[in-house]
Formats: structure tokens, sequence, C-alpha cells
């Protein structure tokens, strides 16, 4: 599709280094920030660096994820989105399953799990204190209070978890489409279920609403519920738990920031925010979009047809935007990051990702203070088969 005969390099440029950002896409940025690659499966891409022109790519709908789907697509994972994922739609096919998404999982439906959340919280972590240190952080509470929280606002029985919980795991391996696709097959099947029990009997939970709502409007299919109940489990449950392991792990290692959190913990939800620009949590650019017409976009030609990747953790460094962005200012103030993407694909769950990396941080420098690595930083070690960067196991001690 891309293919012009053009000799370009090869994306990744080096393997993921924890959660550095490569100095060759830093150095891109300044000089090609829109350059010309070979991804890994499908053919050439332009590969975006700038923060303005990466807010471009993902606002203007001439750029499609739509037309991203397929097998010969340039992408940088071995098998692309399906088509009837709601990531990989445009308006006005995504407008139709994000709309009814967003009248229930509103601002305020996030605060009221706040309490709850708090609750799974401290119980994972009074099991831990309880057993004493040293302890895996990841295991212990980091993986286990997003996908608790997904499940219980999702209406997922208790006893079903675990299992939930595997697929959940392998739908994101990157890896290995077959497991993958093993894992979607799973969901799919079970969620067709739960919509069913839902149907025939309603209780409070996000499902039961968003079957309400399919119902009343008669515009969403089980399948566009099995769709969207998947999205919400690989954006609300991957992303978040790798990002609270590496907000800690990234304050373990910065201790004079986290002796300032707990001096003033007033300071978190700014901490938030920065850290979540500071760490280039993606192991590769994001999904595939493809221009649907020529246009311009840093200077350069793109033509329709073409395809273009983002560097999201790139473009939170960008010095136009952020002044010294090598650093942690957790009084930066405003903080227009695009880790939660831009424009109509801006994560739904954005604001309850917030809200659980808010309360772990809350929690953490009141009931463990003297928090601390139990292992040399050169000795943990890192997922490299997801799409999000993170921890096996995030060893402390207190």
């Amino acid at each position: 599709m891309t293919a012009t005969g053009e000799e370009v390099p090869a994306y990744p440029f080096g393997p993921a280094d924890r959660l550095n950002v490569d100095a060759k896409l830093t150095e891109l940025r300044g000089e090609q920030p829109v350059l010309r690659v070979s991804l890994p499966y499908g053919g050439d891409a332009w590969l975006v660096t700038r923060h303005a022109d990466v807010r471009t790519v993902l606002a203007d709908p001439r750029f499609s994820r739509a037309a991203a789907v397929g097998p010969d697509v340039p992408r940088t994972v071995a098998a692309g989105l399906p088509g009837t994922s709601m990531l990989s739609m445009d308006p006005p096919q995504h407008s139709r399953l994000r709309r009814p998404v967003a009248k229930v999982f509103t601002v305020r439906r996030v605060e009221e799990l706040r309490p709850r959340a708090q609750e799974i919280l401290d119980d994972l972590l009074d099991t831990m204190i309880a057993a004493g240190p040293p302890a895996d952080l990841a295991k212990a509470l980091t993986w286990s209070l997003p996908i608790t929280v997904m499940c219980e606002l999702l209406g997922v029985p208790i006893n079903d978890r675990d299992r939930f919980t595997v697929w959940v795991d392998r739908l994101l391996i990157f890896s290995d489409p077959a497991q993958s696709a093993q894992a979607r097959e799973h969901l799919n099947e079970y969620l067709a279920g739960l919509i069913a029990e839902r149907r025939a009997t309603p209780t409070g939970d996000l499902l039961s609403a968003l079957v309400n709502i399919a119902d009343e409007e008669d515009r969403l299919g089980d399948d566009d519920l099995i769709s969207i109940g998947v999205s919400l489990l690989s954006a609300g449950h991957e992303a978040t738990a790798n990002q609270l392991g590496n907000f800690v792990y990234t304050l373990l290692n910065h201790p004079g920031l986290w002796q300032e959190l707990i001096a003033e913990p007033g300071l978190i939800p700014g901490a938030v925010e920065e850290l979540s620009r500071f760490i280039s949590n993606s192991a590769t650019a994001g999904f595939t979009r493809i221009a649907t017409e020529d246009l311009e976009l840093g200077g350069t030609t793109v033509r329709a047809g073409e395809a273009v990747v983002c560097e999201l953790g790139v473009a939170n460094r960008d010095p136009e935007v952020f002044d010294e962005p090598d650093v942690i200012n957790i009084h930066r103030g405003s903080v227009p990051h695009v880790t939660f993407g831009h424009g109509v694909h801006h994560c739904l769950g954005a604001q309850l990702a917030r809200m659980e990396l808010r309360i772990v941080l809350e929690t953490l420098v009141r009931r463990l203070p003297q928090l601390r690595l139990a292992a040399p930083v050169d000795e943990l070690s890192w997922r490299t088969d997801r799409l999000i960067r993170g921890l096996h196991e995030l060893p402390v001690s207190w």
C-alpha cells in the first residue's frame, strides 16, 4: 500500500529500554518530525513525533482508523485490531458505539466508584502488609486493582474473574496473534452470555445500563455491546495496571519526589498528569491510520492511502510544548499530554484511570511512606510482548 521503492530505516530502531525514550526518536523529532519508516509488518509508514503533528493525526478525520483494518496494512504488531472493534472505526460508526458508553461512563459515575475502589485497594494492601515485606507490588496490588474494579463495573461475577482475567491478559499479547485471537473469542462468548443475562435480569452495573440503552434506542446489537465491552477491558485494564506499577517504580527512583508527595498529598493530582506525560508507556508507535486524501503534515506531503503512526511518548517530551521536558516537574500546572489520545478516540476510561492512579498514590504515601524498591533496578524484568510497557514484578519493602 505504501511501498515507494525508497530505502527507509526499519522501525523500531531498537528494543524498548525500560521506560526510557529512544534517543533516536528524540533526535528525529527535532530533525525529521515526519519520517518515512519500514514497519515490522505490512510495509512503510510515516512516523510522526512532534506534539502538534501527533495531535493533528489523532484528531483530523482525514487520518482514518477504519481504513487501517486488514492484513496488508503497515503496522507495528503482528495482527491488527478487527474491524468490529470500536478502536478500528471512524465516525459515524464509531460515534454510534461511543455515544451510549459516554452516557453511562461519566465523570459522576467514576466518582461514585471511588469509595468502592478505595475499599478494594485497602483490602489488597491489608493482605500485602499482613504478609510482611518484601512483596511484589505488581501481583499484590497494581494488577489486581484495575481488573477488580472493571469486573465490578461491568458486573462480572466474582467466581468468573480468574478466567476472565486470564483472557484479558492474553488478549493484548501482540507477539502471539493466535493466542490473542483465542482470548478474544473466549471474551466474546462470555460477554454474549452476560449480555443475555442482563437483558433477562437487569442489575445496576454498566453492562445493564448499556443493554437498556441498546434496547430503548434500537441502534446497538449484541455484537456492538460485545465490542464495547472488549474495548473497555483492553483499554481499562492493561494500560492502567502497567501505569500503576510504572508510577510507583518511577517515584521510588526519585526519592525527592516521593518525599514531596508524602509531605503534601494535595500535589498528587498534578503528579498523576505529569507522570502520565513523562513516562513513555507505549512499547511501539500507536495504531496505524491511513490518509484518505493528500495533505500536508509537518511540512511533508502525505499521499492518500499512505499509513501514519504516532510516537505519543516522544510527543509528550516536545520542548516546543513543555519546558525542560526530560525533567519530572509535578508543579508544572496544565499538562496537555497525549497519553490518553486526542480527538474522537480519546480514551473513554481516562477518568477511571486517573481516579485509580490517584487513590493508589494517595494511599501508599499515607500508609506506606517508607516504601522502597527491594531489588536493584538492573535486576527488574520488563514485559516485552505487550503494547504497554510494564514490569513483570515490582519487589518492594517498607
